[in-house]
């Protein structure tokens, strides 16, 4: 029998969150709160992926950070579990640093894709 698995992150900003699943082009939906799966099978979630396969992955709030919820039988992704959210932790990271800095008089100048995959962020401060 397949079920939901949840599984921890690190992501706490819903509104970073939801930017970084737009930048990554992840179509996302906070309408309907509901996760689909297995034999109809449901699970609430703040924000919804929908998967072509009707068997739905997302992100629910325990109280601390959002988990990712899905029937990882049905996962549906170009990417692994694991590198789908090392791509959105990488994104997450970037625009909530952006975010924090222009809270802080920080300018952001230009970022640079590394070739390990890194990104680095040029921000200026003028005092």
């Amino acid at each position: 029998m397949s079920h939901f698995t949840k599984i921890k992150t690190k992501l706490y900003d819903r509104s970073t969150l939801e930017r970084s699943l737009a930048d990554l082009n992840i179509a996302w939906t906070a309408d309907n709160t509901v996760l689909k799966g297995f034999k109809d099978q449901q699970q609430k979630a703040e924000i919804i992926i929908r998967q072509e396969n009707n068997h739905d992955i997302g992100f629910q709030w325990n109280g601390s950070e959002y988990e990712l919820v899905a029937d990882l039988m049905f996962w549906s992704q170009k990417y692994s579990v694991n590198k789908f959210i090392n791509q959105i932790n990488q994104r997450y990271a970037f625009n909530l640093i952006t975010k924090v800095s222009g809270e802080q008089s920080y300018q952001f100048v230009e970022s640079e894709k590394q070739q390990d995959g890194s990104v680095r962020l040029l921000l200026r401060k003028f005092s």
